[in-house]
């Protein structure tokens, strides 16, 4: 059995693809065969040591397969049960693995397993910065950063779903393109044209009520001069960066605006609160309101060039690394 580890902190390179032993599903755990891993920026996190693990440590936190054995007391799944997961722990990245029964969910037929690995954890995090870190309103328009990544994607579809306009930043027309047969509204090449300045253009001059922005130091200027009086940042990742020596005095100065950095793991801390999610992510996909793009597949032992890729801005909606 194979897995990728690392025993050291730094790019790409640090990843090791290892031979690993694994023992007996324990009380409330299965063993289960991935056939397919889904790639997130927030692996690099991990990778990188922004996000500290205790080393050596295994990475990702997102995966499909199937039931191989059950342990003691798991009455919800049996042996040859499809499952996918999203929210960890972490170690995504092998062939086979043990899991939490509690934190697994079991496939619908009408969702195949790479699609399931595409989306389990950037479908979830879309669900909860929707739905209940800021409650969307059909009518509403909404600023979403990086719109053309995997969660960003998934998320221009879900509002449109809800009725919201969406207002998307991108690098690149190509990617403008991509967002815009998602359904994106409006797509500003940040690259060449304020911010700001657009959103407040497409807004007749008032600002949107929720930004979500994944991008972290480079894109917080932008996102505070979108909003309007008390909006709400919603700073949910860091791929440029962490935001750093931040003076909330600026959230008056610009409108008594709101700022919060949320987690996933938070919101489904329960395998209640996580079942539930799941629930709707589910729906939106299995209805054909929310369809997954799975623009990339990498072998598992190809995951040092999957993250090359990815930190490299050379990927498109999502990716799933194959074992």
């Amino acid at each position: 059995m194979k897995a990728i580890k690392f025993h050291k902190t730094g790019g790409p390179d640090v990843m090791q693809y290892e031979n690993i032993t694994l023992d007996a599903p324990g009380p409330r755990e299965v063993r289960m065969r991935h056939t397919a891993i889904g790639l997130n920026y927030l692996d690099t996190y991990f990778r990188s040591g922004a996000y500290p693990l205790p080393l050596p440590s295994g990475l990702g936190s997102e995966g499909a397969g199937v039931i191989e054995a059950v342990g003691d007391g798991v009455t919800s799944l049996k042996e040859g049960d499809r499952v996918a997961y999203g929210a960890g722990p972490i170690g995504s990245y092998s062939q086979v693995r043990n899991m939490p029964a509690g934190r697994l969910s079991k496939l619908p037929d009408t969702i195949s397993d790479e699609t399931a690995a595409a989306m389990m954890l950037k479908g979830m995090t879309v669900r909860y910065l929707l739905r209940e870190t800021y409650k969307v309103k059909a009518g509403e328009t909404i600023l979403w950063h990086a719109v053309a990544g995997g969660v960003g994607l998934i998320a221009v579809q879900w509002a449109k779903h809800l009725g919201v306009r969406i207002i998307g930043t991108t690098s690149s027309l190509e990617k403008a393109a991509l967002a815009k047969s998602m359904g994106c509204d409006e797509v500003i090449n940040y690259t060449e044209e304020n911010v700001a300045e657009r959103v407040r253009a497409l807004t007749d001059g008032k600002g949107v009520p929720v930004v979500y922005d994944g991008v972290g130091q480079a894109t917080l200027d932008a996102s505070l001069d979108s909003l309007s009086p008390f909006g709400l940042l919603v700073s949910f990742g860091s791929a440029s960066g962490p935001v750093k020596n931040f003076d909330t005095g600026v959230l008056a100065a610009k409108g008594s605006l709101y700022l919060t950095r949320p987690s996933l793991n938070t919101y489904v801390e329960s395998d209640e609160a996580l079942q539930a999610n799941v629930a709707d992510l589910f729906e939106v996909v299995g209805s054909g309101a929310v369809k997954i793009e799975v623009n990339q597949t990498y072998a598992l032992e190809d995951a040092i060039k999957a993250h090359q890729d990815l930190e490299g801005r050379k990927t498109t909606g999502s990716t799933v690394l194959l074992p």
